[in-house]
């Protein structure tokens, strides 16, 4: 296991829907540890896999002390409705209100291949739902509504970590990279 860099705004990557896990292997379980250690060293609720660049459909979570991963989600929305904080580890120290269903039913699999089912309401819902925009390429500012949309963009443009102000430029956490994910999944 070991902490990767995380990609940031701006990054082609987190644009990209990710693929359907096929091999539930030893690299998979070495992406889930990675991913479950890069989120708790940032600390964060939750990380994707296209967030260390590798664009695979499994995400980790940690919410409320309980820290888990999904493979594969399949997620069923309550019609009722929550606003409130978000953020993102790839848009670092900015948080900004956003509209999430309640409560979500996730189905899809652990790092071994085995069914799993995540019923969740309120920050657990949010984080699932965030996660698994991330596999669609969509970031949680697209679910902001104009005014706020607007708000966000101007702070990223103002953030220290952005380089919208000038030429696009990638951006990476400071955590060192990890070898076998360099290799194995053709960063």
């Amino acid at each position: 296991m070991s902490v990767v860099p995380i990609r940031l705004f701006g990054d082609p990557v987190l644009l990209t829907k990710a693929d359907p896990v096929v091999d539930f292997d030893a690299e998979l379980r070495r992406l889930v540890d990675d991913l479950t250690e890069t989120m708790l060293a940032a600390p964060g609720a939750g990380l994707a896999a296209p967030q260390l660049g590798v664009g695979l459909r499994v995400f980790t979570y940690n919410v409320d002390g309980e820290i888990g991963h999904l493979v594969n989600p399949d997620l069923t929305l309550s019609d009722e409705e929550q606003l409130g904080p978000e953020g993102c580890l790839s848009i670092p120290g900015l948080t900004f209100d956003c509209r999430r269903s309640l409560q979500v039913v996730a189905k899809g699999y652990n790092m071994y291949g085995e069914p799993v089912v995540i019923e969740g309401s309120d920050l657990l819902a949010r984080c699932i739902q965030h996660e698994t925009d991330h596999l669609d390429g969509v970031l949680f500012l697209d679910r902001l509504d104009t005014p706020t949309r607007k708000a966000a963009m101007k702070a990223i443009r103002e953030a220290d970590w952005s380089g919208l102000g000038g030429p696009p430029v990638l951006k990476v956490s400071p955590h060192p990279a990890s070898p076998h994910l360099t290799n194995g999944f053709g960063l």
